[in-house]
């Protein structure tokens, strides 16, 4: 699989993800955490392809990274390597239904703090140290925008001490949806730049200028 390949398999990974749950978003009955999906009637099926899908979206850039640039992407790689692995672990063992007192319940929330704590780090590590052009610099600040939707999100969870000085539990669900989409946004605007990397640095035709190499480190 090439690197246009792996990419493109990235993005068709998260567009899944999206339409997996905006399905259980809009067409089952409201619950407070986009995970409470599964628990209800139909949910199952549409939250664990949504997981899997971004799961797998993962897989295939931390694939493309490996291939394009092997020595500068290691770190973000294994945090991919971490997340994908986070979302299996979310698909397979379901969350409970109100206050988590189970096992699955436990490897559950443990794997999604996996997961948001690792995508917006993978994203800033790809993004630093290349030169400020919009592509990266989306990426950046999406990263940020992640880890501060993900700060708050916690802030305001209800079971946090934070939550009742703040009324967290009024709108924590809202902020975990925001996350979510951040985070799935995030790894589809990776795997975007990088291809455009790729495209931007192919080698030139028989007799053409050589391409300005805009991938050379920031000052």
């Amino acid at each position: 699989m090439s690197e246009q390949t792996a990419g493109t398999v990235t993005v068709a990974g998260t567009l899944v993800a999206l339409l997996a749950f905006g399905y259980a978003e809009f067409m089952l009955p409201d619950r407070p955490l986009l995970s409470d999906y599964a628990l209800v009637s139909g949910g199952l099926l549409p939250v664990v392809i949504g997981m899997l899908a971004l799961a797998s979206a993962c897989l295939s850039l931390a694939y493309g990274l490996a291939t394009g640039e092997p020595g500068r992407t290691a770190a973000t790689r294994v945090l991919l390597l971490a997340a994908a692995g986070g979302l299996m672990l979310c698909a397979l063992f379901p969350t409970d239904a109100t206050v988590i007192k189970s096992v699955s319940g436990e490897i559950h929330r443990w794997a999604g703090a996996v997961v948001f704590t690792t995508l917006p780090v993978a994203a800033w590590g790809l993004a630093r140290g290349r030169a400020a052009l919009p592509r990266w610099t989306a990426v950046k600040a999406l990263s940020v925008t992640s880890a501060v939707a993900l700060a708050v999100y916690l802030a305001a969870h209800p079971a946090s001490f934070t939550s009742p000085w703040i009324g967290g539990e009024a709108y924590y669900g809202l902020l975990q949806r925001g996350l979510v989409l951040t985070e799935v946004v995030l790894v589809a605007a990776m795997a975007v730049a990088f291809m455009i990397r790729r495209t931007v640095m192919a080698p030139p035709v028989a007799g053409a200028a050589p391409a300005a190499r805009d991938e050379r480190l920031a000052a």
